[in-house]
């Protein structure tokens, strides 16, 4: 019997004949086309700036109180996308405030009442436009108990302001 290192087999294998004890050499890769360095953030994570909240605040979508009030219930996912906020800080501000008592169902869903609504608006008011802490909105909502009152009266006068400006700037 021949001795192993001369018996070869050809299955019409470029390699085969070849001593099988040789390391292929690896298959040639393309080099990578140079990187493009980015001087922009373009993720979403971390805390917004001051410009970026001053920015939002003027875009959040609540609806007039005419509007607001004809559903009774508004889910938590519809809420968080009136404010322009996850959803996570919506229920963070649910268990941090004793005045939002949103509704559950049995499986654990949130549902907002109207009044609900316009207490995130005055907590959202506190927090990112008068850029109070959370603990700083709490003693101002316990401290001031017309605190709702006030900021009403604040959004009517801000209203007037805007219609007025409009007008100035129409004439």
């Amino acid at each position: 019997m021949p001795p192993l290192s001369q018996i070869s087999f050809s299955f019409d294998d470029p390699s085969a004949g070849k001593d099988p004890r040789e390391v292929p050499a690896p298959p040639q890769v393309p080099e990578p086309p140079a990187k493009e360095v980015l001087t922009v953030k373009t993720g979403k994570r971390g805390r917004k700036s001051i410009r970026e909240m001053e920015r939002e605040a003027d875009l959040i979508e609540v609806p007039e109180d005419e509007l607001l009030f004809q559903k009774q219930y508004y889910a938590i996912g519809e809420v968080a996308a009136m404010f322009r906020e996850n959803t996570s800080l919506i229920r963070y501000w649910e268990k941090e405030f004793a005045i939002l008592k949103p509704r559950k169902n049995r499986k654990g869903d949130r549902f907002f009442r109207p009044e609900d609504i316009k207490n995130l608006k005055m907590i959202y008011h506190l927090l990112r436009e008068r850029k109070y802490t959370i603990e700083g909105a709490k003693d101002f909502i316990r401290d001031h108990k017309k605190a709702q009152e006030r900021h009403v009266m604040q959004e009517s006068l801000q209203k007037i302001k805007s219609f007025l400006i409009e007008l100035k700037n129409n004439l």
